[in-house]
């Protein structure tokens, strides 16, 4: 940005507020409003000024940033500020009416009413107006240092410098190191021996005494007493054994951690150190936390019990992959000094590479000696993947194979490119890499420590470890650990609080603004809707519509429509205490529309026709009807579609446009009085009026057969084979139509055997036109066959035609009768 730029935005910001000052009180910025602004030219100058020199350390770069971060989101809350004014003014500009075209006048009282109205609304646009255009500025100012701030870290993480297998190098570094440990030593000598540490020893010896004393014993005793807590907290109950295992690991670690604190704090009140004693005092508690905590996570994860194994290991590399674990802290915590000391005593390029070397190999050989036991114990899980008890293991061993691949190659790269003098390269490989993997076995002892509190809570047990709120919580805590995950591998904090910043800024649409608040007032407050929705269906449902006399279909109906009303009105009610502008949703709803047009036509067409199904209720819940050749009870009547249960107890669903649109018929509509027909046929010579009198005796002694009005018998008329009759009868519940047609067919089949009418089957004669024909061909085949040949043998009788039938005997007598 050149200064002629710089020069001409700051002259125009001052004309702009100098505008604004001059305006009427109520559009006026009071006075710390205009220091304010004052005091952000100034800052966004120098800012600009140093973006523009390049010169500034990243250190000065990012306490820059801080200071026009914190501007601008005091200009992001001003953008909104008189917001209900400016709505009203503008709804008092609207209700007068468009203004007057050109060429045009109104009535001097309107017009001046309107000169009023839009001078105010200027007034109170000003300040956001100039808020915009700040906000704006400093957003940009923000992402220019962040561009540079990542120019420069890119350039130092791939740049070349000396390689550490150089032996010229090795010399050099070892005076740089001797020089800085001697420095120190040489400092707290020279403390310990003046007269006035002396003196500042005598005066607190006694708070140095007991710091040490209690200081001793939470680092000797700390381990008994935490086991022994953990006894007391075991008469509780037995089912929180795991919760109560985890808290007894964690005083373990708090323990010794607090006798450290007191331990540095007695050194610290003692005065012996030096400025670089001093210095390397503040890190030790962070030291001594990040290897108690690492010897925590090493006997969370590999306990030997396989109860507790998250990452199990062979039986015979427990203590060497503890030792494993161990290591890599001391290792992570050697590396963090030895950046500690290049700070104090400007430790040279050649020193540094020199002294990471060792530590980056050792993190090296320690990741891939982790990986080659995982391995191991994987080739010999594998055999034996039935048993029920490794299934929490094999999880966790799934969670880490990708990371373990991951650490298996930076294993291998990382000392290649420490080697070739990339050494910055590699650190910011294998020492994130080792993080990541004691970040994730946290999370996994967390995630177990949270499924024994459920599991404790509500009496699961330690089946709660694979419940679906294990799962949950596993996913949340993963969620939470990106943050750290990112800071991990590289990320700034101001890079994390500018994603934050622009995720709460959130998105324009049209006119409205969609933020995480508006967002999140909205679900609670449709969920509060919601939930009052339904509850008062439920009241209704069970309470209160069960005591009156409107039928099941219509009580469905009742409760269904309610529970659309209340979730359209929820929605309704949400958008509006979101501050969303329901304007903005016409593009929306002409976008929409357009899709109904095109491809939503049939489930637009079902959303009507189930509207249109729960108010007139030609189908209401319990109906057995029939439609499309499907036959059954009507079980739910849904928005889209309506389920019907059939005979045989098979769920079919139905578009509701079927119901509209279709040929429907409803057996039980109304009430559940029907009418059965049973066809019953007689053989001929049977008397007509015996045979109706038997069917009116049947009919009329079913108890389900209604005597008003009473059943009647109807003779059809004379059919192929037999005499055709029919019981018509109404029943009580046609529901039970097919066991009274049962009932009556038995009592039918009885009754005639017992009268003797007889039930005909089909018959049929068959007439020969020209049987002369086939005389003579049977003469004129028998002339043809030769004299001298023997008579065939007649065919042998089988013995089932020998059996007598009797249905042939009978068919044979009909025959003759004819």
């Amino acid at each position: 940005m050149t200064p002629i730029i710089t020069a001409l935005r700051t002259v125009l910001l001052g004309l702009a507020l100098v505008a604004g000052l001059a305006m009427p009180a109520l559009a006026q910025l009071n006075a710390e409003s205009r220091a304010v602004y004052q005091d952000w030219l100034k800052t966004a100058n120098r800012a600009e000024e140093v973006i523009d020199a390049r010169r500034a350390s990243s250190a000065a770069l990012e306490t820059l940033r801080t200071e026009l971060a914190g501007y601008r989101q005091n200009f992001l809350d001003a953008r909104t500020d008189n917001g209900d004014r400016i709505k009203t003014l503008e709804g008092q500009l609207a209700a007068l009416g468009e203004p007057p075209a050109e060429g045009e006048s109104e009535p001097e009282d309107i017009a001046q009413l309107r000169s009023s109205l839009e001078q105010q609304l200027k007034d109170l646009k000003v300040p956001r107006i100039v808020a915009e255009e700040a906000f704006s500025r400093a957003n940009g100012l923000i992402t220019e240092i962040d561009k540079i701030i990542r120019e420069r870290r890119t350039r130092k993480l791939l740049e070349r410098g000396p390689s550490p297998l150089n032996p010229e190098n090795w010399p050099g570094a070892w005076r740089t190191l001797s020089r800085s440990a001697g420095s120190l030593l040489n400092e707290t000598a020279t403390r310990i021996g003046s007269a006035t540490t002396a003196e500042r020893i005598q005066n607190s010896l006694p708070a140095l005494l007991l710091l040490l004393v209690i200081s001793a014993l939470l680092l000797l005793r700390g381990r008994p007493w935490a086991h022994a807590a953990g006894d007391y907290l075991r008469q509780f109950g037995s089912s929180g054994r795991g919760v109560w295992g985890f808290v007894v690991s964690l005083l373990e670690v708090i323990l010794p951690f607090v006798g450290i604190l007191l331990l540095t704090a007695a050194i610290d009140l003692s005065g012996i150190l030096g400025f670089r004693g001093a210095v390397l005092l503040d890190h030790i508690p962070g030291w001594a936390l990040l290897i108690l905590s690492f010897h925590w996570l090493g006997n969370q994860l590999f306990s030997g019990r396989i109860d507790n194994d998250l990452v199990p290991v062979q039986e015979g590399r427990l203590n060497e992959t503890r030792l494993m674990v161990d290591i890599l802290a001391v290792i992570l915590v050697l590396q963090d000094a030895l950046s500690l000391m290049e700070n104090i005593d400007n430790i040279p390029a050649e020193a540094h590479a020199v002294a990471s070397f060792p530590l980056i190999m050792g993190a090296a050989l320690v990741l891939l000696r982790l990986h080659r036991i995982g391995a191991k114990r994987r080739q010999q899980q594998s055999e034996d993947d039935t048993d029920e008890d490794g299934a929490i293991a094999a999880g966790a061993n799934r969670v880490m194979t990708l990371v373990r691949r991951a650490t298996y190659l930076l294993g291998f790269v990382s000392p290649v490119l420490a080697a070739f003098g990339y050494v910055n390269a590699a650190e910011a490989l294998i020492y994130p890499a080792a993080s990541t993997l004691a970040l994730l076995a946290a999370l996994l002892v967390l995630q177990r420590f949270l499924g024994d509190v459920y599991g404790w809570l509500s009496g699961k047990g330690s089946e709660a470890r694979d419940s679906l709120f294990a799962v949950l919580i596993g996913f949340l805590l993963v969620t939470l650990a990106l943050p750290l995950l990112a800071l991990i591998w590289g990320a700034r904090v101001a890079d994390l609080t500018e994603l934050w910043s622009r995720f709460l800024e959130g998105f324009q649409i049209g006119g409205t603004r969609i933020s995480p608040t508006a967002f999140l007032t909205f679900a609670i407050v449709f969920a509060i809707g919601y939930a009052l929705t339904r509850l008062v269906q439920g009241s209704l449902r069970n309470s209160l519509l069960p005591k009156t006399k409107i039928d099941p279909g219509g009580q469905n109906a009742i409760t269904s429509g309610l529970g659309y009303v209340g979730i359209f009105l929820a929605a309704v009610v949400a958008i509006s205490m979101a501050g969303l502008d329901l304007s903005s949703l016409a593009i929306v709803a002409g976008a929409l529309s357009v899709g109904i047009g095109f491809g939503l036509q049939t489930i637009v067409s079902n959303f009507v026709s189930g509207i249109i199904l729960l108010i007139e209720r030609p189908v209401s819940k319990g109906d057995w009807i029939e439609v499309g050749g499907l036959m059954g009870y009507v079980r739910d009547i849904s928005v889209r579609s309506t389920r019907i249960e059939t005979f045989d107890r098979t769920d079919v669903i139905v578009p509701n446009s079927d119901l509209i649109s279709g040929t429907v018929t409803n057996y039980t509509r109304g009430n559940t009085v029907g009418r059965v027909i049973v066809p019953v046929g007689v053989a001929y010579g049977t008397d007509p009026r015996k045979v109706e009198a038997v069917l009116n005796e049947i009919a009329k002694a079913h108890p389900m057969v209604l005597l008003n009005p009473a059943p009647t018998v109807v003779f059809q008329g004379f059919g192929a084979d037999s005499l055709d009759f029919e019981i018509r009868a109404i029943l009580r519940d046609v529901n039970w139509v097919l066991s009274v047609k049962s009932d009556l067919n038995y009592e039918i089949a009885k009754r005639f055997e017992e009268e003797g009418i007889e039930i005909p089957f089909m018959q049929r004669d068959i007439w020969i036109r020209n049987p002369e024909a086939l005389a003579q061909a049977k003469a004129a085949s028998s002339a043809e066959a030769p004299a001298a040949a023997p008579a065939a043998a007649p065919p042998k009788p089988d013995l089932d035609d020998l059996q007598h039938d009797p249905d042939n005997d009978a068919e044979g007598e009909a025959d003759a009768d004819k």
